[in-house]
């Protein structure tokens, strides 16, 4: 079975290598950790890890890597000989865990080189995965959400390291694909050390697919437990130079398709709110051209932050505020009067609630929300979350504006998101608790 998957995988990337030949030429994001993904492991990394065995977390992209940040920090102060790596698959997702773990890694390296413990996900062939494992030597793979590649999965196993899914979660899209390829999957999931869900129903979709009931818990979701404990140098100069008194709508994570309604409700809501500004957050950078040419069409006044932050000034009333930038979204979302929260006008499935929650500020979404639909079925339980299709967007942001209903409406969302707190206290509980039981002192104690 392993060999026809390995066929199919390398005949895949012959048909579609003319393709991304041709997206390389043309742009340094498909260039970018190539040779990693291939299998040649840097210089750096290997220096970072030296002899030692390490905690392997698998974070795809930016999502994944925010909320798994306070699960990452807990397990680095573990064991200072125990240190954790990170992989991505993204470009963004590298970006931002570079920034949050690499920079602080060098200031705490005592030998003074520029060791880097972040690096790209290999590609899932035998002799690549074996390298990064013989390099690595992992003493545990946690994998966030649902990155599950089969290779790895049979590598790690023979190798004898367990692999803990956290945040787990099958999504209505991918569900269908697991059950009609349960030959191939059922097996690999049994390989599974502990599978750690974001809810029940989550979990009763794990255990659906093929993975052994007793290996999986529902542990809750980690992005509740995603906190902007520091206000970001573009927050303290934005609320400083917004208009007061003013309002500001703080759209992020914004998908093709969306800011044009977002434009065109921005343009309808100013007759009736001259003061308001909004700071628009596109979800991909290779986007955000696109978007500031979208933001000229509309006729709209355009300050981007790239740079408007060499030289902040006062923001003139109307303007949209393009936030071109990776990693700043989630404390910028404190301006917020209406937080609108993107990849939910189109059928995405959403993007994260919680990072305006957690300010007390009122969402707007639009019906596409799988993606977290456990968040946002708290959310509306409590009133906390507004829901609306695309042809209601203005008059719900109208209304939010403009309503004494919208502060009780955030404070109910905080206390949501400070109610659901703790998964990763949780992970953390399960992850320590496997290490020691894998540790070669416990295995050769209970030898004896």
């Amino acid at each position: 079975m392993m060999l026809l998957y390995s066929l199919a995988l390398a005949a895949a990337i012959v048909l579609a290598s003319p393709y991304w030949l041709l997206r390389m030429v043309w742009s340094g994001r498909y260039r970018h950790g190539l040779g990693q993904r291939l299998g040649l492991i840097s210089a750096d990394l290997r220096a970072f890890v030296g002899q030692r065995s390490t905690i392997w977390v698998h974070a795809v992209s930016v999502g994944e890597v925010i909320a798994a940040s306070r699960l990452i920090e807990m397990l680095q102060g573990l064991d200072p000989e125990l240190p954790v790596v990170i992989s991505t698959t993204t470009r963004t997702g590298q970006r931002l865990a570079q920034d949050r773990f690499d920079s602080s890694q060098r200031r705490s390296d005592q030998s003074g080189s520029a060791s880097t413990r972040i690096f790209y996900y290999p590609l899932d062939f035998a002799w690549i995965v074996r390298r990064y494992l013989k390099a690595l030597k992992p003493r545990v793979l946690i994998l966030v959400e649902s990155e599950l590649w089969p290779r790895m999965l049979v590598e790690a196993r023979q190798a004898g390291i367990p692999v803990i899914v956290v945040n787990g979660r099958i999504s209505n899209r991918s569900r269908p694909r697991y059950r009609a390829l349960r030959a191939l999957w059922t097996p690999l999931l049994r390989r599974l050390t502990l599978v750690l869900a974001q809810s029940e129903e989550d979990r009763r979709r794990f255990v659906d697919i093929g993975v052994p009931a007793e290996k999986v818990r529902t542990a809750g979701n980690l992005k509740y437990d995603v906190r902007s404990a520091v206000e970001l140098p573009i927050t303290r100069e934005l609320r400083a130079h917004l208009p007061q008194p003013g309002k500001a709508i703080v759209a992020g994570s914004t998908l093709e398709g969306e800011e044009r309604f977002l434009l065109d409700a921005f343009r309808d809501l100013l007759p009736d709110i001259p003061q308001l500004t909004m700071i628009l957050a596109p979800r991909h950078p290779e986007r955000f051209r696109s978007v500031e040419k979208s933001i000229a069409d509309a006729g709209l006044p355009l300050v981007r932050r790239s740079d408007w932050m060499l030289r902040p000034q006062s923001i003139p009333p109307g303007s949209i505020f393009l936030l071109d930038t990776v990693g700043e979204l989630a404390s910028v979302y404190s301006l917020a009067s209406v937080a609108f929260v993107g990849g939910s006008l189109v059928p995405a499935g959403g993007h994260n609630p919680l990072e305006p929650a957690q300010f007390a500020v009122p969402i707007v979404m639009g019906p596409y929300t799988e993606n977290f639909r456990g968040m946002v079925a708290a959310l509306l339980e409590q009133e906390a979350i507004r829901v609306t299709p695309p042809e209601r967007l203005c008059h719900t942001l109208r209304e939010l504006l403009t309503s004494p209903e919208a502060k009780p409406m955030g404070s109910r969302a905080r206390r949501v998101f400070e109610e659901q707190a703790g998964a990763s206290e949780t992970c953390f509980a399960a992850i320590r608790k496997i290490l020691i039981e894998s540790s070669p002192a416990t295995k050769e104690a209970a030898q004896r």
